[in-house]
This record gives C-alpha cells, structure tokens and sequence, in this order.
C-alpha cells in the first residue's frame, strides 16, 4: 500500500534560502516559526500529462479525509510544483528513525484506514507516472534561523549535488556564505539538509519558506547587501569554491497545497482558516 509519508529564492553564489518543517514541532511565538524534527522524508509523486491540479488534488483530499476520520497521528503537508515537470512533494518529519517506524507502523495497523488507503491509492495510482522517496537529516551547523514561518504560501527548494571527495570544500563554501549573511543579511534564513537515503549520493537540499511573491522580490534585491559582505576577495572564494565542488544544482519553486495536506495540530492552530477552510 502507499503510506501518507509524501515522502530553490536565490542560490550559489547567493545563497539566500531556508527551511521545511513539519511533525511534533515547537512554536516560536515571537517570530512566528514553527520548528520540526530533524529528520525529514519527502515523497515525490509525478503526475500524467492533464492529471495534475484538480485530479490530483481530489483523490489526495481523500487521503487527508481517511486520515482525518482516523484520527491519525502521522502528519505531513504537501507542495505543488510551480517549475519543472508537474509534481506534487509529500513532506513529513520525525525525531527519529524509531519515532518514523511507530508512526507508520500505527497505520499499517490499522486496519479500516489501511483498507480506505488502499482503495484510495488505487484511484492515486492512475494519475500518476512516477513516485519516488528520499530521507533528509537537517544540519542545524549549515542552516541559519530555520523553521517554517506562519504564513508562508510557498517554498523554495535548491538541491545541490557536491562532487566525490569535495566535502571539506563544500563546507568551506557554506560557512563563508552563513558568514556573509550573517553580517550582511542576519535576517536571511534557510534550513540545509544532507541526503540519508533515496539519492545518487551526495546531496543536499537547501530549503525556504516565503510569504509571497513580493517576498521572492526582496530577497533578489538584498544580494548587493550579501556581496558587500562577503567582498571582493570572499567573493572569488566562494566562485573557486563553488567551481571546483558543486558537480550540479536544480533550483525550483512550490506552492504549499492544502487541499492535499494533513498539517499537525500546531499548523493548523496557526492558521485555521489556510490549513482547514470552510467551504
């Protein structure tokens, strides 16, 4: 059966992105940020030519009902693409692997809401081309004011792929880039992941929440504050840097879809009136 685990903004040489945020999170009031657990699994599912939007979305509302009716505890929320092929992502997050195994583990068992997942998948399945999934652990040393921010209706999300033995190379780049914003740009924020499992290897994703499109706007206009941080010869740093370990990146925007998402209690407390409207 398929489980409900679903389960990019400027980048290099601006690095001006941020972070996702989903199960048992702690609220932030003073800045109204949500924060998640460390471990994150995204669920990608790629839809058919005409399927996607409004077909897609009916069948994975029905997801959300059968989980609602449950009363299941295994949150997650979903994004649609806005660029790149039609796809929808299904992000959740765990403490850890064992908090990941009882939480699946408690649907599995039950049986009437794995029967409804079961036929509800199978409705799910013909719109779709292709699914895959990943496993991500947030790197709280390369992130900077993470969390997922209340009232944010899209994310952007940069996967950067570091060539084999480069490591220390991609280290040294983030860390200069956290340095320049940090002093140029302190309000940035951004939460980076490291590929556990799913991926050709060597991945990472760096990961924001925006309010709006005016948002995406302001970010592009604080590069010049991020260069005159870094300088001239930071800057020709962070280009050798950037050539000599960054094999590929992919960057990309979403728009966060609640129609398709099963948010935790403490997101839809936040905003009620996105996560849960009335008809």
């Amino acid at each position: 059966m398929k489980l409900p685990f679903r389960c990019q903004s400027v980048v290099l040489p601006l690095l001006l992105v941020g972070f996702v945020s989903s199960v048992t999170p702690s609220v932030v009031a003073q800045d109204k940020t949500i924060v998640s657990p460390k471990i994150l699994s995204i669920t990608r599912e790629f839809t058919k030519p005409g399927k996607e939007g409004g077909p897609h979305e009916k069948t994975e509302g029905d997801f959300v009902k059968a989980m609602s009716k449950a009363k299941a505890t295994d949150y997650y929320y979903a994004l649609a693409s806005l660029s790149g092929r039609p796809r929808v992502l299904f992000l959740s997050a765990y403490p850890s692997f064992a908090e990941m195994e009882a939480a699946r583990k408690s649907v599995n068992t039950n049986a009437s809401l794995s029967a409804e997942l079961d036929k509800v998948n199978e409705a799910d399945g013909d719109l779709l081309a292709e699914t895959d999934s990943s496993i991500w652990m947030r790197r709280d040393d390369l992130s900077l004011n993470q969390g997922y921010r209340v009232g944010s209706r899209y994310e952007t999300i940069s996967q950067f792929v570091i060539r084999p033995g480069h490591y220390d190379e991609w280290m040294e780049l983030v860390k200069l880039v956290l340095d320049a914003y940090k002093k140029g740009v302190p309000d940035a924020h951004w939460g980076m992941y490291e590929e556990l499992y799913g991926t050709g290897g060597g991945a990472f994703l760096v990961i924001t929440t925006l309010h709006d499109g005016a948002e995406i706007d302001a970010n592009f206009a604080k590069d010049d504050k991020f260069v005159e941080a870094l300088g001239t010869e930071g800057m020709k740093k962070l280009q050798a840097l950037e050539a000599s370990c960054v094999e590929s990146r992919v960057n990309n925007v979403f728009r966060i879809a609640p129609k398709m998402s099963y948010p935790t209690p403490a997101m839809v407390q936040a905003e009620p009136d996105f996560w849960t409207p009335k008809p």
